[in-house]
């Protein structure tokens, strides 16, 4: 006996709730192995394949490249045995069904397209003058895209890669939480001489460069260890407290920017920090992170110091707690025994989630990096 087995964007992280579209691999009507990659999709962190759970045939598939989708979105239908569909129903992680909406019984638009359209404010009576592409001459996303850009005039638009259109639904909802910021200058000027003592150690023992980064993943993480509020997330009426300090680090890739973790930093000695992160910003830099390299961050680091910028405000990353922002490391005048010497500073910025800890708190929270980057850095090596 044969059964239509419905095939839904799985979960792909803790706090990825939609993707994009890039690849489908499969045609209607063509077979299916199970766990033979139907389609890849991008999030805000990484691409990923998306394996069907069974073996069949492709009956429909709902969505098309550059479409954004929800996770529990239906993305495909496979005509299947019986009983291999209920060997593999519990696969599915998403068991709510999402149906198509319909209008005046006669134009049917997918739930990515109504979105997309609400979105970029395109009414109902807009979508329905639009001539669809897609099969059975289904209006797709980029159907209206052309509208829209039809309608621009002599506008200029550029099209968001898949990546930056997750940031910036990720970024709009952090913007529902009420950021607080605090800022430290911090005299780095000894832990600048270990690291330039050490650069080449670590270059012809460890085929790792020395930087400044490390030793705040350090600092976040023993901070973190201390003060386990700035490691939980809001959700609704409560606090939920994370066991494991993960640590993700923002990269620049191509205007884009993805964030690599550091899992159980707590866990891991200063040199396998070093070594993990020389590892995952390579992996970014060629964009061959996998989707376990970036999930379950619970705290960001974001280092702008290399743009020559001093002091900088950077968005959480919902649904974490908070944000550090390293700023550019300058010669400065400071006073250290009542006397001018010159030294290196950086500023080290805090956002916070001020639902879940007060100022005092943070405060506490940011003396602790202060402390371990003047005083209590690694130097055994």
């Amino acid at each position: 006996m044969k059964k239509d087995f419905e095939i839904k964007l799985p979960k792909l992280g803790e706090s990825i709730v939609s993707a994009t579209i890039v690849t489908i691999h499969k045609k209607e009507g063509e077979k299916i192995s199970r766990d033979e990659t139907l389609m890849e999709v991008a999030t805000d962190k990484v691409n990923s394949e998306i394996p069907s759970p069974v073996e069949g045939v492709i009956k429909k598939i709902l969505g098309s490249p550059n479409e954004t989708i929800q996770v529990g979105d239906v993305i495909a239908i496979v005509i299947t045995d019986a009983i291999e569909d209920d060997k593999n129903l519990e696969t599915q992680e998403e068991k709510e069904t999402i149906k198509e909406e319909t209008i005046d019984k006669k134009n049917f638009f997918s739930p990515a397209v109504l979105r997309f359209a609400k979105e970029n404010r395109v009414s109902i009576q807009d979508l329905e003058k639009i001539e669809g592409t897609g099969e059975g001459k289904r209006v797709t996303k980029k159907d209206v895209e052309n509208f829209m850009n039809s309608q621009a005039g002599d506008q200029n638009f550029i099209k968001l890669s898949p990546i930056r259109q997750a940031i910036a639904t990720n970024m709009t909802k952090a913007n529902e939480v009420p950021t607080a910021y605090i800022i430290e200058e911090i005299d780095i000027t000894n832990l600048m001489g270990l690291i330039n003592e050490q650069k080449h150690h670590f270059l012809e023992n460890f085929s790792a460069k020395l930087t400044i980064t490390p030793f705040l993943v350090k600092a976040i993480a023993l901070a973190a260890k201390k003060l386990p509020l700035a490691n939980s997330s809001f959700k609704e009426d409560k606090i939920l407290l994370i066991d494991d300090i993960n640590i993700g680090i923002a990269v620049n890739v191509n205007s884009d920017v993805l964030v690599p973790t550091i899992h159980n930093a707590t866990d891991l000695n200063f040199i396998d920090i070093v070594k993990h992160l020389n590892v995952l910003v390579k992996k970014a830099k060629t964009q061959t992170l996998s989707a376990k390299d970036s999930e379950n961050g619970t705290i960001t680091l974001t280092n702008f110091g290399m743009t020559n910028i001093s002091v900088g405000f950077p968005i959480i990353k919902y649904p974490q707690a908070c944000i550090i922002g390293a700023g550019a490391i300058k010669k400065k005048p400071w006073i250290v025994n009542d006397e001018i010497q010159i030294r290196s500073i950086i500023n080290i910025s805090f956002g916070f989630d001020h639902r879940i800890f007060d100022g005092i708190y943070a405060c506490q929270f940011l003396n602790e990096i202060k402390h371990y980057l003047e005083n209590e850095f690694d130097r055994s090596f």
